[in-house]
């Protein structure tokens, strides 16, 4: 792991095909990482990643028009990754041209080197050339880190949602921001 201080070269680009397994296998990774130790019964995350990042899966997703995928690589490692939905609507949010940012993530042991902050100002930007109105996510309301990153970068709470994981909710906030300049 490279700390801080250690010369790193940090390149992201747009996710293919013949991505699927890397982006399966951080979707996993991550997500167990991230929300793992919010879940009570191990067997529910288990199954929730073997539906949510199995290669058939993620290849169903990319093959998606509505669906962007970036992989954010640090000394040519994969480090994370983000999924932009485009069109993609919630009650509460107004605009109707916007996209949902339905994953960002950065494995563990790259997060000291607050990449994570680099990859969200890619996304959005990504979203301006597109055109876009409104960035929107959901978060888990326990998931306090995740959320004071989101409110530093100007996200505001919009409304809830839950998520379902092998069928037991967790409520999430959702937060949106205006990206159009």
């Amino acid at each position: 792991m490279l700390n801080q201080k250690e010369d790193k070269t940090i390149h992201i680009r747009k996710a293919t095909e013949t991505d699927v397994e890397v982006l399966a296998l951080l979707g996993r990774i991550t997500y167990s990482e991230s929300h793992g130790h919010f879940i009570n019964d191990k067997n529910d995350l288990l199954a929730y990643n073997n539906k949510a990042f199995s290669i058939a899966k993620i290849k169903e997703d990319i093959d998606n028009d509505n669906n962007l995928f970036y992989i954010l690589y640090v000394n040519n490692l994969p480090a994370g990754y983000a999924k932009l939905v485009l069109n993609a609507t919630h009650e509460s949010i107004t605009s109707t041209n916007n996209c949902r940012l339905e994953r960002i993530y950065i494995l563990n042991d790259f997060i000291p080197l607050k990449i994570g902050q680099q990859l969200l100002t890619f996304i959005e930007s990504k979203a301006k050339e597109l055109q876009l109105d409104t960035i929107w996510l959901s978060v888990y309301i326990k998931n306090e880190r995740a959320i004071r990153f989101y409110k530093r970068n100007e996200f505001k709470d919009t409304g809830k949602l839950d998520f379902l994981v092998n069928g037991n909710s967790y409520e999430n906030f959702v937060l949106s921001k205006k990206i159009k300049s």
